[in-house]
């Protein structure tokens, strides 16, 4: 009889437990890559970067946490004018390093007017100043005038240096990752003084699915969030369901952390709320993607979107579709989603037609970047910038 594909995931699974428990991790991920029916490039003799294949989600193995690893800031980005800062912030039980750029005090706008700031999480086998490089965060921070906090996840709490979005203990707010993030942005936000509420998180493949859950764990702090090649918060819980969803897409709506109490660690910093609400979201996803299915940033969208959809006020307007071309040939599609009446848009959703598993009008210096699609590090930004915290 023909094996289901939860058998075939489930056998998957198995081994890459028994892989890992006998520490084999570099068997674990070639293990993980077959499953999701990539085969990996062969490791570089020698080599003292983490192995780079054509899958940059390979390896979503979960590994107890340890002490931060330093390793991703060996190597600085190309500086623009202002400063690139290193630094660490400890809660609940991690510690996770970063980069932080701040632009010169020229550039950020009328004197006393504190800076908005935008929080990337990379993906798998990257680092800070790599995702930096590929994206060209820093170009138009220097040019729009705000802040860019890249955090860095240890190779010890992953292999790869995939953020675990795959793990319930990293997936709710006052735990794990998500708590980490969030305390490292609020430090940052304190030390530099920084524009409470224009704060915003986006991330590509695992950073972009990281990126997703810290924004509806703490909608008190972020407010817009941007998910390139990513998937919806709640899209696994574990291992299996992890792989599942990025082979073939989502099958179901993925089920949000229940609400908030008062008292939960890592609250007291950064206040408290009573259920998780969906924040303006914009999508980019090549549809040509071959490591995270694109049915991943259609759910994302759907997610965004749920408050609209769902309410008992006028029925949300009709999204309007825009069909492209970017200056280097690649065509897009392009759909805006109307917030509430008098509010800004609630979601975008840009298909990059033939795009795979990279950043949109990304730089070549940097990995997993496509250079020929729309600036996806512009139009979120565009995007962020119209959205604003509202603080009690």
């Amino acid at each position: 009889m023909k094996a289901t594909m939860s058998e075939t995931l489930q056998r998957w699974m198995k081994e890459v437990t028994r892989l890992t428990r006998a520490g084999r991790l570099g068997e674990a991920t070639q293990a993980i890559q077959q499953a999701l029916g990539r085969q990996p490039a062969p490791l570089p003799a020698a080599s003292t970067e983490p192995a780079r294949s054509d899958v940059i989600d390979g390896c979503v193995t979960e590994m107890a946490n340890a002490e931060v690893d330093t390793a991703p800031l060996a190597r600085t980005p190309a500086r623009d004018e202002g400063s690139t800062q290193t630094g660490s912030h400890s809660e609940a039980e991690l510690t996770r390093s970063y980069l932080l750029y701040l632009p010169p005090a020229a550039s950020a706008g009328p004197s006393g007017m504190p800076m908005p700031l935008v929080v990337m999480l990379h993906g798998c086998t990257q680092d800070p100043a790599d995702f930096a490089l590929g994206t060209g965060m820093n170009t138009l921070a220097h040019e729009q005038g705000f802040a860019v906090l890249y955090p860095a996840q240890a190779q010890d709490a992953n292999p790869q240096r995939c953020w675990n979005w795959f793990k319930h203990s990293h997936q709710r707010r006052g735990h794990g990752e998500a708590a980490v993030l969030a305390g490292m942005t609020c430090a940052v936000i304190a030390e530099h003084g920084l524009d409470a509420r224009r704060i915003y998180v986006a991330g590509l493949s695992a950073g972009g699915a990281m990126a997703a859950i810290v924004g509806q764990a703490y909608p008190d702090l972020y407010a817009a969030v941007g998910i390139h090649s990513g998937l919806a918060s709640g899209a696994a819980c574990d291992l299996m369901s992890a792989l599942s969803a990025m082979k073939n897409g989502p099958k179901a709506p993925p089920s949000a952390p229940g609400p908030v109490h008062r008292g939960e660690p890592g609250d007291a910093a950064i206040g408290t709320v009573s259920a998780l609400a969906p924040l303006p979201t914009i999508v980019f996803h090549g549809d040509g993607d071959a490591v995270v299915h694109p049915g991943n940033g259609s759910q994302a969208i759907a997610v965004a979107l749920g408050e609209i959809q769902h309410s008992d006020t006028d029925a949300a307007e009709a999204p309007v579709v825009e069909h492209g071309v970017s200056a280097q040939g690649r065509r897009y599609t392009r759909t805006i989603y109307a917030g509430a009446a008098g509010t800004a848009v609630q979601a975008e959703h840009w298909v990059v037609h033939g795009g795979g598993h990279a950043w949109s009008g990304g730089s070549a210096q940097g990995s997993y970047t496509d250079p020929s699609g729309p600036d996806a590090t512009r139009e979120m930004w565009r995007f962020f910038s119209d959205h604003t915290q509202a603080l009690s």
